[in-house]
């Protein structure tokens, strides 16, 4: 090789280790797109060429491009469902690494059940939840930013905690009220926030005989429909549910998933006593079904990532959304790149 070519090629290796880095250095753009009919709106995380900037959610700081330009990623979208009150920049982190990968991210605003407005938690909430994940889909593929760069006949979807609820009937599960109400009147002591909610907590006190007459005084008057809930989205293609209620599912239903299932799951949930909810779940889906990640001494808040901030949550919520002694949030990175692996095989060509 002459010097001349010699110098080329320093030159040409020069310049792709040059741009290595800048590749990798592209931002999460993020846009808010007006939902449908009477739903809130829906938060949307993509990739984009500009560069990230801090940027105030409530109480959280986040880095992203805002309103930025959208650029091909790898064309395919996944939608995910907040838990109970919840927000989408509490799994920010998620969503940064799909979009990382190349996927563009949608969070419906589950109605009169989020941070705004928590008002109607609940199989209320439940029953609707999968329809709007179907509207933020057509949202998304309507929006004309967006929709030439989307491929939507494979779509993700993830959920947490009510949000895993809500993936559980995605991936083909059958629920109803009155199914939550069977397991209420035979375990509340043992799974009592997962039939109270927030309201309150057991605390080993003369009231706790008198806390549970009244959830289930409640449960009996509001939650007599039998009629099995479900919600067939086509677009769907792989589902993964975290940390999800359970409890109400005919498990049957669960035997053979309609597309591929992965699950994550916490040892030290307090709020969803695992043996009564993902346990089951796992007994019923293995081996058409996938334990993606473990975390045995994660507590059911562990997914949000980033957490809602202590000072912030009521007295019950702090306790049952607390992080155990011990549990270290370094290990989600890694939790987040299986979810991320996942569908990745699952809806990549």
């Amino acid at each position: 090789m002459n010097g001349a070519l010699r110098y080329g090629a320093v030159v040409l290796l020069a310049l792709a280790a040059a741009a290595a880095p800048l590749a990798s250095r592209a931002g999460v753009g993020l846009m808010q797109l007006p939902g449908s009919a009477s739903d809130g709106p829906v938060t949307v995380f993509y990739p984009t060429a500009s560069a990230d900037r801090p940027v105030l959610r409530g109480p959280f700081t986040i880095r992203v491009a805002e309103n930025a330009t959208p650029t091909r990623g790898n064309g395919r979208l996944v939608v995910i469902s907040h838990g109970s009150g919840g927000t989408a920049w509490v799994h920010s982190d998620l969503a940064r690494a799909l979009v990382e990968a190349g996927f563009t991210v949608a969070f419906p605003e589950h109605h009169r059940d989020n941070a705004r407005d928590a008002s109607r938690p609940g199989p209320q909430s439940w029953k609707l939840r999968p329809q709007e994940v179907s509207r933020a889909i057509d949202t998304v593929a309507a929006w004309p930013q967006l929709a030439g760069l989307l491929s939507l006949d494979r779509v993700g979807m993830y959920g947490m905690s009510a949000g895993g609820h809500t993936a559980l009937s995605l991936a083909g599960g059958r629920w109803s009220p009155a199914g939550m109400r069977r397991h209420c009147q035979a375990n509340i002591a043992e799974d009592f926030n997962g039939c109270a909610g927030l309201a309150t907590q057991l605390r080993g006190d003369l009231l706790d005989g008198l806390k549970i007459q009244v959830t289930l005084g409640v449960q009996r008057i509001f939650m007599t429909d039998d009629t099995a809930q479900s919600h067939h989205e086509p677009r769907i293609a792989a589902v993964v549910a975290g940390v999800p209620y359970a409890a109400d599912f005919d498990m049957a239903s669960l035997a053979q998933p309609r597309v591929p299932l992965g699950l994550v799951t916490a040892g030290q949930d307090k709020w969803l006593v695992p043996r009564f909810h993902s346990d089951p779940v796992l007994a019923a889906c293995r081996p058409r079904c996938e334990l993606l990640a473990h975390l045995p001494e994660a507590g059911h808040a562990a997914l949000l990532s980033p957490p809602p901030p202590a000072h912030l949550l009521g007295g019950v919520a702090a306790d049952l959304l607390a992080d155990p002694p011990g549990f270290d949030r370094a290990q989600l990175a890694a939790v987040d790149q299986k979810i991320v692996a996942f569908f990745r095989a699952r809806l990549l060509p």
